[in-house]
C-alpha cells in the first residue's frame, strides 16, 4: 500500500471517528435537549435511526442506545399524544444496533435491560378484521408493553402488543414475543413460549407443558443461554 493511500485512510477513519463522537446524542447535545428526559450518562450512537416524538421519551441514566436505533412516538413527527410519556427507557441499557422501539400508547423498558440488535419492540399492530378491506388501510390496535428489569432480548427478537414480560426474563433470538411471562423466563419460538423457569426450589427447569430442554436456548442451559440462536422467522407484517 502506497504511502499516500495509507495517509488519506488513516484522515478518513480519523474524521468518522470525529464526526461519530459530534453526532452522538447526549444530554449536553442540540438534540438531547428535545427529550422529555434524557440522563446523565446516555448516548445515542451516530448515525441514528428515526427519532421522533422526544417530548413523549423518557431514557434513564447511563443508557447506551446503538447505531441505526429508531425510537419515536406516533406514526409520524408533529403529532400530538397527550401529557404524559409514551416511551420509557430505564437506566443502565444497552440496546443493539438497528433496534427498533416504535410507540404509540405505552412501552415501559426496565432497567438493565440488553437488547441484541435488530430487535423490534412495538405495542400496535395492524389488525385483519374486516376480510374485504386491505390489512395496510384497516386502523391499527395498540396495546401497551412492558419489558421487566434485568432482561435480554436476542437478536431479531420481535416484541409484540399487550407483552409483559417481568423481571430477569431471557427472549431467544427470533422469537415473536406475545402476552404474559413471569420472572425468569426463558421465552423461545414462533409463536414464543415460556420454555424455562427459575423457583427457588426447583432451581431452573423445565415448566410443565413446556417444549423439552433442548428448544431452550444452548440446550435450555442456565447460565449459557445467550439467546441468538432461536428458530428464523418468515418475514410477515408484523406492525405498523
Amino acid at each position: 500500500m502506497s504511502l499516500v493511500r495509507r495517509t488519506v485512510g488513516t484522515l478518513i477513519h480519523r474524521a468518522y471517528r470525529a464526526i461519530r463522537h459530534a453526532g452522538a446524542i447526549t444530554p449536553g447535545s442540540p438534540a438531547g435537549y428535545r427529550f422529555r428526559r434524557i440522563g446523565d450518562g446516555v448516548s445515542i450512537a451516530f448515525p441514528p435511526g428515526a427519532i421522533f416524538g422526544e417530548q413523549w421519551i423518557e431514557i434513564g441514566d447511563h443508557t447506551l442506545i446503538g447505531e441505526r436505533v429508531s425510537i419515536s412516538c406516533g406514526m409520524n413527527p408533529g403529532l400530538e399524544l397527550g401529557p404524559d410519556a409514551i416511551l420509557r427507557i430505564g437506566r443502565g441499557c444497552a440496546i443493539g444496533r438497528g433496534t427498533h422501539v416504535v410507540a404509540h400508547q405505552s412501552i415501559d423498558i426496565g432497567d438493565d435491560v440488553f437488547t441484541g440488535p435488530y430487535v423490534y419492540i412495538t405495542d400496535q399492530n395492524h389488525v385483519y378484521d374486516d376480510p374485504d378491506v386491505p390489512i395496510g388501510r384497516q386502523w391499527p390496535r395498540n396495546s401497551p408493553v412492558s419489558i421487566g428489569s434485568g432482561s435480554w432480548l436476542g437478536t431479531g427478537a420481535i416484541i409484540l402488543p399487550g407483552t409483559t414480560l417481568g423481571r430477569h426474563c431471557v427472549v431467544a433470538g427470533g422469537a415473536v414475543v406475545r402476552g404474559e411471562f413471569p420472572d425468569h423466563s426463558v421465552v423461545a419460538g414462533v409463536p414464543a413460549r415460556r420454555v424455562r423457569g427459575y423457583t427457588p426450589e426447583l432451581g431452573w427447569h423445565t415448566p410443565n407443558g413446556s417444549a423439552p430442554n433442548g428448544s431452550a436456548p444452548n440446550g435450555g442451559a442456565p447460565n449459557g443461554g445467550v439467546p441468538n440462536g432461536g428458530a428464523p422467522i418468515t418475514p410477515q407484517p408484523t406492525a405498523s
